[in-house]
């Protein structure tokens, strides 16, 4: 069991944002246990995150740094610019996936600094198709549990999350339609969007 502050209205609004399960994986050797032990440090990294009292800005860096190191930020990147990566150059993708690591941090950091009392339990895994679910409830002062699952492969090397389910919403194709819309707003200039996420 792992501590992790939470806020259940919050947390939902973060599933009109990302991270991510529509598309097959390759499989690795990647076991249910592999998987629930990265989820147990990415969730108490979050926590002391939270609980060490850092600035905003130094927070968010960490949070980048969490991101960098337990989940799949290429991917989320590429699923998120979906269609519109086609006519990108290499350039532009590998600046956007860099602008969209520090979007999710800048994002992810604020919504987590705010969730306040809770605590994160890992309560088992199941394979699903081409990747492992880490099935979690997030347990929330005077509130039902919440139900978070995460996505986790081994398809870069190592484990990674690349999804996450809340209730029911799909973070990563959340994502996808807001960083579509982001991009529809700008004319469909990639690089303005690139700028503005930075």
């Amino acid at each position: 069991m792992t501590a992790l502050t939470f806020d259940r209205r919050r947390f939902i609004a973060l599933g009109a944002a990302p991270l991510m399960a529509a598309c097959p994986m390759p499989a690795f050797a990647l076991t249910g246990a592999q998987a629930e032990t990265l989820v147990d440090r990415a969730v108490a990294e979050i926590n002391g995150v939270i609980a060490s009292g850092a600035a905003l800005p130094s927070m968010i860096n960490s949070f980048k740094g969490i991101f960098d190191r337990y989940a799949d930020t290429a991917y989320l990147a590429a699923y998120a610019l979906g269609n519109d990566g086609r006519s990108a150059s290499s350039a532009q993708k590998q600046a956007f996936a860099d602008a969209f690591g520090f979007y999710l941090a800048n994002k992810y950091g604020r919504r987590f600094n705010e969730f306040v009392g809770g605590q994160i339990e890992v309560q088992g895994s199941q394979p699903v198709n081409s990747y492992i679910e880490v099935q979690t409830r997030a347990l929330l002062p005077n509130q039902s549990p919440l139900q978070v699952d995460f996505h986790v492969t081994d398809r870069p090397g190592r484990p990674v999350f690349f999804n996450l389910i809340v209730e029911g919403i799909n973070m990563l194709l959340s994502e996808r339609a807001e960083i579509g819309a982001m991009l529809d707003a700008r004319g469909g200039n990639l690089d303005a969007l690139i700028r503005d996420l930075t």
